[in-house]
């Protein structure tokens, strides 16, 4: 929560950064908390990924403005802000420890709202009223799954919220496995587990497979903003077999 925070924060602050982003900038001044220490200097892609997911949202926005946006293990996320259109609802689920730290610097509103919750909790879907149409994000999220989990939980989403949209990213199987034996970004903060890895050509065969009303897949390019980062990002994706080992972006939905 806090390392993308920052990674969010710092991209925002810059001239030329690809997020603009005052809420987290303001969220992550306030905090105690030595955050390049823990985390070295950010890359900027989990900003670059928030805002190819920005992108998204604004143009589903654009055709659904009084649409609910449901955002799955959303911690500090302050996309809420950076979309809102004056009429669009958002809720935020979390564990009930991020909603209590959200709620310091983010309270609810009415259309702005929190549910204290896992994500694999299928109470949160009741949020969903007929006829309204639905967009899930799970940004950073579903990585830190078992597959099985995943899989079911695409599953009752499908079941419960036909017709929704859904966003969410993949590591690839090598980062997976890395976080597993124990993988340091710094030498103070360790990546926490990531169960669920998978390559770019096995996604749609492996999302039809777990849940056969999933719609078409498509995905979003975001990669590092700048440097040497997003050169080799840039190249790896014109390369089909190198672009099967880059993290993912992925946009679909559920058939009605």
């Amino acid at each position: 929560m806090l390392w993308s925070l920052y990674n969010r924060a710092a991209e925002a602050a810059r001239p030329d950064g690809v997020l603009r982003d005052p809420e987290s900038l303001r969220i992550m001044q306030a905090l105690d908390y030595d955050f390049a220490g823990h985390f070295g200097t950010p890359g900027g892609s989990l900003a670059a990924r928030a805002a190819a997911i920005d992108g998204a949202l604004a143009a589903w926005l654009g055709e659904h403005p009084e649409g609910l946006v449901i955002s799955l293990g959303e911690g500090l996320e302050t996309q809420s802000r950076r979309v809102d259109n004056g009429r669009m609802r958002w809720l935020s689920v979390d564990l009930p420890e991020a909603i209590g730290l959200r709620e310091r610097f983010l309270p609810p509103t009415e259309r702005f709202r929190h549910l204290a919750a896992s994500a694999l909790d299928p109470g949160w879907m009741a949020a969903a009223e007929p006829g309204v149409a639905v967009f899930v994000v799970a940004q950073g999220l579903l990585m830190y799954l078992e597959p099985a989990a995943v899989a079911g939980l695409l599953g009752r989403m499908a079941e419960r919220l036909p017709g929704a949209r859904l966003v969410f990213d993949t590591i690839p199987p090598w980062l997976s496995l890395l976080t597993l034996r124990g993988l340091h970004h710094t030498p103070r903060y360790r990546l926490p587990p990531m169960p669920w890895g998978i390559a770019r050509d096995a996604i749609a065969p492996t999302l039809m497979r777990w849940c056969p009303r999933l719609g078409a897949v498509e995905f979003l390019p975001y990669t590092m903003p700048r440097g040497l980062g997003a050169v080799l990002g840039r190249a790896m994706a014109a390369t089909p077999t190198l672009r099967n080992q880059l993290p993912n972006l992925v946009l679909t939905g559920f058939q009605q």
